[in-house]
């Protein structure tokens, strides 16, 4: 395995739950640490590695390394732990999933538990919910519980890591977005081993707080003020059973990164990243956004008065499960479209519409 894929595992098998992705920030900063010149973090954990940070003008490239969880919400006297969210995790694949429950000393299996197939009651069943999902630490008392470390607000992980498919696919937990931590660190040590020398400062930007509500970003945009900024994150692979395309658009894994039109994305960027894609013969798709996109190129495009920022995304199956897929040949794409970007800017770019 080489190196790259080495991190990759590493990066994506840690855990880094909303509020609480220090340890994933610390392999993800000593990967990235002989690529940049400088590096620094903000008081809630985002990262970022600066290449030329004497440079006046700024371009960011980001990702967010948090992923979703649960919280640990209420102990019943029998021992079961009952859960809320951390950011959007899906209650529908909970039953039978294995868990590790985060404590102040260590990580204590679980699973959720779910009633057998036998007892219960046809059409009408219950389905899971998150006033049903509960978890089993093989505790029988609430005080047996707590003697394990547990306490609410302990956070909640799934246990599955991540695993090749067919050669092509990389399928596992957390791909939203830690993938995107991996492919801006790539970017990095692909400058950094063909020499270019960049006529800006890069500002490689891991942030915190996505899941719930792009607050990393807000805050690292305002500390850094950035000229630009390029933001990846993963998008709906709709070819998959059960999506509509009518509504959804059509996103395909292995077809290429997807470039989102919408408000937030500035459209003259945009188009500085569609020549870089044509001249390099980089394959892309196309998408559009209702009002925003979601992602943190919100957060960065409407901070410090306005950036000029752009969305590269990632085709994913499976959002926010425990089987998240990404094709290999679309990682590569991303990291060579962003690198043929940075190659291609001219920090004298003028991104107003008109003057």
């Amino acid at each position: 395995m080489q190196q790259e894929e080495q991190f990759l595992f590493k990066y994506l098998n840690n855990a880094s739950p909303t509020g609480f992705e220090a340890s994933g920030q610390k392999i993800w900063l000593d990967y990235i640490k002989p690529y940049v010149d400088q590096y620094f973090t903000d008081s809630y954990g985002t990262a970022v590695g600066v290449i030329n940070p004497e440079a006046p003008y700024k371009v960011v490239i980001e990702a967010h390394a948090d992923e979703i969880s649960w919280f640990v919400n209420y102990i019943t006297p029998e021992g079961y732990i009952y859960v809320r969210r951390n950011g959007g995790s899906d209650h529908m694949i909970a039953p039978s999933m294995r868990v590790n429950i985060h404590t102040d000393e260590k990580i204590i299996p679980g699973v959720f538990g779910w009633p057998a197939i036998h007892v219960r009651k046809g059409e009408k069943e219950s389905k899971p919910s998150l006033e049903n999902i509960f978890i089993d630490v093989g505790a029988r008392t609430k005080e047996e519980v707590e003697g394990l470390g547990i306490h609410v607000g302990c956070v909640v992980t799934f246990k599955d890591e991540l695993m090749d498919l067919n050669g092509k696919f990389y399928a596992g937990r957390a791909l939203d977005n830690r993938i995107g931590g991996y492919m801006i660190a790539q970017v990095a040590k692909k400058l950094h081993d063909s020499g270019k020398k960049l006529p800006f400062g890069l500002y490689i930007v891991n942030a915190v707080q996505e899941e719930i509500g792009l607050r990393g970003a807000e805050m690292i945009a305002a500390k850094i003020k950035p000229d630009v900024a390029i933001i990846t994150d993963v998008c709906h692979d709709t070819t998959a059973p059960m999506y509509n395309k009518i509504t959804s658009g059509e996103q395909i894994a292995g077809e290429g990164p997807v470039l989102t039109y919408g408000a937030s994305v500035h459209k003259k960027l945009l188009d500085l990243i569609i020549d870089a894609a044509k001249k390099r013969t980089i394959p892309f798709q196309r998408a559009a956004a209702s009002r925003s996109t979601g992602t943190d190129t919100d957060a960065f495009a409407y901070s410090n008065e306005g950036v000029p920022s752009a969305l590269i995304s990632l085709p994913l199956k499976y959002m926010h499960t425990t089987v998240e897929t990404a094709s290999k040949k679309d990682i590569q794409s991303v990291i060579d479209l962003i690198t043929a970007f940075l190659e291609e800017l001219d920090p004298d770019y003028n991104f107003k519409y008109f003057d």
